[in-house]
């Protein structure tokens, strides 16, 4: 469905944020990586972003998260903030990036997956194509930057480790933002992080003492940007659009690391990594067309109307023939018998018309006998009217009572 509406172009323009700082904490990574090992550097860049977001939570007086809100925030807490940086700085130690672009971008799809059986979003072809498309891309980034090729078990297991985390985590913080803002659940998800990775505690002291100031700002930058704020714009948008199709966009996190290192490392990119990027800008673009609704065919304007079951059969010709035939005179013309010569018969009153019902042959007899019956009536007043002998004879004669 097309967002046009405010709240639609404000989670792009967060999903975009995030996806710019996403990108950058790989260019960030490469300084830090080499003085701090992952788990170091996975707690230290949860640290400066649990002191971050804390210290906004608390001008903001965002309080605590409702309770139904937490199991959420758990899962997201423990497997994408702590498992998924950890275990994803580890795996790029022991794999090309090649083999590292191909199983931690599984990731997407996971969550398109999981997205559609676990929250109802729905798997859309469009969507499920452009996934494709990107992934695609992204490999096709990942094989261009590859140097020996080298790849170890350890390390594919890891990135697929990685890859799941980042899923399940997802989709897990998604049901959480519809009882928490987009703040709390970055803030105690960060927080839950960090205490999962506490067993580095003593690793991180121990590697900070001897860094350079260089890779220390660079894992503090780490912890303000690409984790403190790149992940509450990402809740903000997850709270806005469904997870598998902001999942999709992170397919531009590979172009932007291209530009990123081409403009900041002096990296020239090679026509193989920008041909992936097109195919991961292509793939995003396809992901997130709205899907055209199914037009329905429009009815006539004067549609016909069903044959009704119980409708009468029409009549026989006959019997629309006979109900032609004059009915007999009201009771009021035949009752009213003049006395003498000089009264004038009275007029027949006359009915209001109607249209004749249809009758049967029985009944069209019956109807011709009574008019026959009813003119031998009117003859006979007429002559009682016109003889006064008559008429005398009538008046004394007894009433015949049936």
């Amino acid at each position: 469905m097309k967002r046009t509406d405010g709240g639609g172009r404000l989670a792009l323009a967060a999903a975009g944020v995030t996806v710019l700082l996403w990108a950058s904490a790989f260019v960030a990574i490469r300084s830090a990586g080499t003085s701090y090992s992952p788990g170091a550097l996975a707690l230290g860049r949860l640290l400066a972003g649990s002191l971050v977001l804390g210290a906004v939570s608390l001008v903001r007086r965002e309080g605590l998260p409702p309770r139904a809100a937490w199991p959420g925030i758990a899962v997201s807490g423990v497997l994408w903030f702590g498992v998924y940086m950890a275990v994803l700085n580890w795996g790029e130690r022991e794999v090309d990036a090649g083999t590292a672009a191909m199983v931690v971008n599984v990731g997407p799809i996971l969550i398109a997956l999981l997205g559609a059986r676990l929250l109802g979003e729905g798997l859309p072809r469009g969507l499920f194509a452009g996934l494709g498309v990107a992934f695609a891309g992204a490999v096709v980034v990942g094989v261009s930057l590859s140097g020996d090729g080298h790849a170890s078990v350890l390390g594919v297991l890891l990135c697929l480790l990685a890859a799941v985390s980042y899923a399940c985590g997802v989709v897990g913080q998604k049901p959480a933002l519809r009882h928490a803002s987009a703040l709390q659940v970055t803030t105690f998800g960060c927080l839950i992080g960090a205490a999962t990775c506490l067993p580095f505690a003593g690793v991180l002291v121990s590697e900070a003492s001897h860094a350079p100031p260089a890779a220390t700002l660079n894992m503090v930058y780490l912890g303000v940007f690409p984790t403190a704020a790149a992940f509450t714009t990402w809740a903000f948008a997850l709270a806005r659009t469904s997870a598998g199709r902001l999942g999709a966009t992170t397919y531009a996190v590979p172009v932007l690391v291209v530009a990123l290192s081409w403009l900041f490392l002096d990296e020239i990119p090679r026509p193989l990594t920008l041909a992936g990027g097109a195919l991961c800008l292509a793939g995003v673009a396809l992901s997130r067309r709205p899907r055209t609704p199914t037009r329905l065919p429009a009815a006539p304007e004067h549609a016909a109307e069903p044959e009704r079951l119980d409708a009468p059969e029409p009549e026989p010709a006959s019997a629309l023939a006979a109900a032609s035939v004059p009915g007999p005179a009201p009771d009021s013309a035949l009752t009213h018998v003049p006395l003498s010569a000089d009264e004038p018969a009275p007029a027949p009153a006359r009915t209001p018309a109607s249209a004749p019902a249809p009758v049967s042959g029985v009944e069209c007899g019956r109807a011709s006998e009574a008019a026959f019956e009813g003119a031998l009536e009117v003859a006979s007043a007429l002559e009682v009217a016109s003889s006064p002998e008559r008429a005398a004879e009538v008046a004394s004669a007894p009433e015949v009572v049936d």
